[in-house]
């Protein structure tokens, strides 16, 4: 919204920054980090006051959690709250990629509130019917599948760009459509997974982010891409605007989730954060570079996997409990340490994400 002020600059007043990507991310940043700390704790103290008995704790999670009981949930409203609205002040709002991200994230949101809302009216972990959350999200993730290659370069529709090799490209065809939606859904799915201890899921997702948000920028600009031997996406700039945004809100959240966590994010912040990381991903065509970003999210999908087939073949179990950072729990891990470790573990990650630019 507001870069539409630098209509009014002759190139040399204060007007002409808004014209600046790097300028709008650093106000959208702060506008949602401003607009969490304004609004972290009213939402908190409605949905204590409308929750009562807050999240349902797990009978068969770890002995630790029960401390937890009578926390609110549904803190994901925060996330989604404050990084929407800085994304629709600060964003071109002309740029399809931009609402195609937040028609993923909101989506999702929306999903995610309506698990949540189950859980805390019936009083129990089960939620809305996972059928129903699976096919849900792979509507919306068609959606946006579509909607992306409709505005990528005619060369890189259908096309899925490998890291690391230059100028590499794998012709999908019609399969880049259910490819898409294995990303997006995958991604929600696996950060939804992840969200099991406080403020273990907000810092990876925000680093997460943040990387991609990096490389969008480096890939909608002509000049980055000659440079570092990347496809050019026109547009994706405006990208970075959104996850300083998702960093910001992120921050915000993060004040009233660390531990002990005033408010949980529930299925409504992690199935959000998931989708946009998964949206941006096949948007920038870097869906391969988001398993290495958000590697911790893939191992702790995975962990799952492994624990059902596993158990299903031979009745036994290769983790103490999975996710995986529950494994941790019973090994006699404190929260706290396997929450930074996690941490720690996503920002190399996403080092080595940043890296697949250059090394080609």
């Amino acid at each position: 919204m507001l870069y539409w002020l630098a209509a009014l600059s002759d190139g040399g007043d204060f007007f002409n920054l808004f014209r600046y990507i790097t300028v709008r991310a650093g106000g959208a940043f702060l506008t949602a980090l401003i607009f969490g700390f304004i609004f972290g704790r009213p939402l908190i103290n409605v949905l204590r006051k409308r929750q009562g008995k807050g999240q349902p704790i797990r009978e068969d999670g770890p002995e630790s959690h029960f401390e937890k009981a009578g926390t609110p949930t549904m803190g994901g409203l925060l996330i989604v709250g404050a990084l929407t609205t800085s994304t629709l002040i600060w964003a071109r709002l002309d740029n399809p990629f931009v609402w195609l991200v937040l028609f993923v994230t909101i989506s999702f949101a929306i999903i995610g509130f309506a698990d949540d809302y189950a859980k805390v009216s019936k009083q129990n972990s089960k939620g809305v019917s996972g059928k129903i959350r699976m096919l849900l999200g792979i509507l919306i993730a068609v959606i946006a599948a579509i909607w992306a290659s409709a505005y990528h370069p005619e060369a890189l529709q259908g096309q899925l760009a490998l890291p690391v090799f230059k100028d590499t490209l794998i012709n999908m065809g019609l399969f880049y459509i259910p490819f898409s939606v294995i990303v997006i859904v995958g991604s929600a799915n696996a950060v939804n997974l992840t969200d099991g201890l406080d403020g273990l899921a907000i810092m990876p997702a925000m680093i997460a982010a943040s990387t991609l948000g990096i490389i969008a920028y480096a890939v909608g600009r002509v000049d980055f891409t000659e440079y570092l031997d990347v496809h050019y996406v026109p547009g994706t700039g405006e990208i970075l605007i959104f996850t300083a945004a998702l960093f910001g809100g992120g921050l915000g959240f993060l004040w009233y989730n660390a531990p002990p966590a005033a408010v949980f994010m529930g299925d409504t912040g992690s199935l959000a954060l998931g989708g946009a990381l998964g949206a941006i991903a096949i948007v920038t065509k870097h869906e391969l570079v988001l398993a290495i970003v958000g590697g911790l999210f893939v191992v702790e999908a995975l962990s799952v996997i492994i624990q059902v087939l596993y158990f299903k073949a031979t009745g036994k179990r290769v983790f103490l409990m999975a996710p995986i950072h529950h494994h941790y729990e019973k090994l006699g891990w404190s929260e706290p340490t396997i929450v930074i470790r996690f941490w720690i573990i996503s920002l190399i990650l996403a080092m080595i994400g940043l890296a697949t630019l250059k090394v080609r």
